[in-house]
């Protein structure tokens, strides 16, 4: 994703918004190595995106009926300005089901990047003029067309099932939909431009849950805020502050060390 949602503003839960590990369940290519572009997945690049909740695992349904009543001060405390202004975005929640039970896609950026160097988050980017309404269904285009650039992900494989409340990143002045998504029909994901994307990854909600991967990191800056120790990865920011009002809100959240500090250098 680049919208800068990896910085720390993140959501509630905080004062401010893999290693090494094989193939996941769903398929990347070998470590290091790209998969092929966004053209050899292209699908329905036409059709009108759609939501619904039909035909959803059981497990799934508590995330599906917390997207149906959460407020936005329920997800975080910068919410986009009244004005409307700022820089319309969307992120693609994607929950697959593999050999370790339910799990949630992610991406790692690359570690040559000038900015948030190697830090995990959700596939996702700004709207393009031509996704349309940021209103309607924009958001919902962006998510999986930003999906699909970014890990190969085949897009028909997904079906949307609920829409979160916009968010705001102040630093960034980005305006962040996101967008869940059911992984019915699991295609082959890595990371497509690795100047951009060191890794895709799966990281099971089991592992999420688990105590012993839970923390809150410190910014230098004093920001505290949410983080999980996953897959080789210190997931945390946006992305964190998102899985752990999710994880809340569904009624998977297991009591954690709330005092457990893991600190962010400078370059965070």
């Amino acid at each position: 994703m680049r919208t800068g949602e990896e910085t720390y503003n993140g959501p509630a839960g905080g004062s401010g918004p893999h290693g090494g590990g094989g193939p996941s369940a769903h398929g990347p290519g070998p470590e290091g190595a790209a998969v092929p572009g966004p053209s050899a997945y292209r699908t329905r690049s036409d059709a009108e995106p759609t939501v619904t909740a039909e035909g959803l695992p059981p497990w799934l349904s508590p995330v599906a009926r917390a997207a149906d009543t959460l407020e936005p001060q329920q997800l975080s405390s910068f919410l986009p300005p009244e004005s409307g202004r700022g820089r319309q975005s969307a992120v693609l929640i994607l929950f697959g089901e593999g050999a370790s039970g339910p799990e949630l896609l992610l991406m790692e950026r690359s570690g040559t990047l000038r900015s948030h160097a190697g830090q995990p988050a959700f596939p996702g980017g700004s709207l393009d003029p031509e996704d349309g309404d940021p209103a309607t269904t924009g958001p919902l285009r962006a998510a999986l067309r930003e999906a699909e650039e970014e890990t190969g992900l085949d897009p028909s494989g997904v079906q949307l099932f609920g829409v979160l409340p916009r968010l705001y990143i102040p630093v960034s002045q980005f305006i962040v939909t996101p967008v869940l998504g059911w992984w019915h029909t699991p295609s082959p994901v890595g990371a497509v431009d690795l100047a951009e994307t060191a890794r895709v990854f799966t990281v099971p909600v089991a592992d999420l849950t688990d105590p012993a991967n839970r923390a809150n990191a410190v910014h230098p800056r004093g920001h505290l805020g949410p983080a999980f120790t996953v897959e080789g990865a210190l997931v945390w920011g946006f992305t964190a502050g998102l899985i752990d009002r999710i994880l809340h809100h569904a009624g998977w959240e297991r009591p954690w060390d709330r005092d457990r500090e893991l600190p962010l250098d400078w370059h965070a």
